[in-house]
């Protein structure tokens, strides 16, 4: 079983109220099973809701508590994500899930880059931060090629 964002997966959950597609992660349901979560949903925001972004730090902050997400309203958002991103470690645990394929550039489920300050950067969404730190493998949309490869 792999968690999986549900905006890859077709459901419309993005912050506009679309979805991300992914065909790539659609094919993997030939070998695994796939499971949506849309984390800023399980958290409580509705869609479609204003953008959010980091105004410091990353997720990993923003887990520690730091009140470091804010959405174009400048509405704090941050207990939402931390929710939303609990209860996605949740779903992996009560599943034994031990891996995640998230959407690049999310402030929930960011990989590798994130918004900071609405401009693109390196860092985790709060959603991988927590599933990394509790030994779950996370990758993007755009690392599944790895997907067979050894965690190391």
């Amino acid at each position: 079983m792999i968690l999986v964002s549900a905006c890859l997966l077709g459901l419309r959950c993005c912050y506009n109220g679309c979805n991300n597609t992914n065909q790539s992660v659609l094919d993997l349901r030939k070998k695994y099973i796939l499971v949506p979560v849309c984390p800023e949903q399980l958290g409580g925001l509705q869609t479609p809701r204003p953008p959010s972004f980091f105004i410091e730090g990353d997720g990993s902050q923003t887990l520690q508590g730091i009140d470091n997400l804010k959405n174009n309203k400048n509405e704090n958002v941050s207990s939402l994500f931390r929710r939303g991103a609990e209860d996605a470690l949740k779903i992996c645990q009560l599943l034994n899930i031990k891996t995640a394929i998230l959407k690049e550039r999310s402030p929930s489920c960011g990989t590798h880059y994130i918004y900071l300050k609405e401009k693109l950067t390196k860092g985790m969404g709060v959603t991988a931060s927590i599933l990394k730190s509790n030994d779950i493998r996370v990758m993007s949309e755009n690392d599944i090629r790895r997907l067979d490869e050894r965690k190391n």
